[in-house]
């Protein structure tokens, strides 16, 4: 079997790194992962572009500064880790111990110093990689329970960091937008809305008309919503209809995303 020069440039760059470098398993889903490292450095440029002053103003979730948002993706950070290792070690690890405790915590976490903050997102970063990191091709499969009460293959923790990383940098109100985010990432969040609302058996018809691109029929049609694609997307996420058009001069509501 011949080598391709990505192959070998791969193997090069292991051999540098030494036996101690963990590396993500041959099953893991490669193009999720990519998405929640792209990501998180996305959220953490727009962080590190606020003033420690700054990470106590309002951020563009009603009731939550800029610091009850870095304690939240922080925290998440740190509950997909203890999914991760439930995976990996079989012994059932909850994201959270109750809604109560979710949201007390990152209460609590608001309050932290700027410094600690940083930290916090930082640190519970690297630690969720290194579970991913470790995670063997059986244990992508392993199913853990969500949050929500969904039981999920471990794969799914990649994607739910995803939507984490890139939706709550731009609720950081710092300049972040959902015309930054890779087109194949947008699409997935529509069909991940769609995906939402029928778990939940709502029921949506709608047209959606994305600038360029084809219509997109959700249930049995409806009112068509022209717009770019990510203006489209940021509607659906819940972070308002600007620069849309409805087909009957209006803007439909529609269900909450998750």
């Amino acid at each position: 079997m011949s080598v391709t020069s990505e192959e070998a440039a791969r193997e090069a760059l292991r051999q540098r790194q030494g036996a101690g470098a963990r590396y993500d398993s041959p099953a893991a889903p490669a193009r999720e992962l990519a998405w929640a490292r792209r990501g998180t450095a996305y959220f953490a440029r727009k962080l590190n572009e606020l003033t420690d002053a700054e990470l106590y103003e309002p951020s563009l979730l009603p009731g939550w500064t800029r610091a009850h948002l870095v304690a939240h993706v922080g925290y998440n950070a740190r509950a997909l880790t203890r999914l991760v290792e439930w995976a990996r070690t079989g012994v059932e690890t909850p994201m959270y111990a109750s809604t109560e405790q979710r949201n007390a915590e990152i209460e609590r976490g608001a309050t932290l110093p700027a410094r600690a903050l940083r930290n916090l997102f930082a640190h519970a970063e690297v630690h969720l990689n290194v579970e991913w990191r470790d995670l063997t091709d059986a244990g992508w499969d392993a199913q853990v329970r969500t949050a929500q009460g969904r039981l999920v293959p471990a794969r799914e923790t990649a994607w739910m960091r995803t939507r984490e990383v890139w939706v709550h940098a731009v609720d950081l109100d710092n300049g972040g937008s959902f015309h930054d985010f890779p087109p194949d990432l947008l699409a997935e969040l529509l069909a991940d809305v769609q995906r939402s609302w029928a778990r939940r058996e709502e029921r949506v018809d709608l047209t959606l008309a994305p600038t360029g691109g084809e219509p997109v029929v959700i249930g049995d049609g409806g009112p068509t919503v022209s717009g770019a694609l990510p203006d489209l997307v940021r509607w659906l996420t819940g972070r308002g209809a600007r620069r849309l058009t409805g087909s009957d001069g209006e803007i439909p509501d529609i269900p909450r995303w998750f």
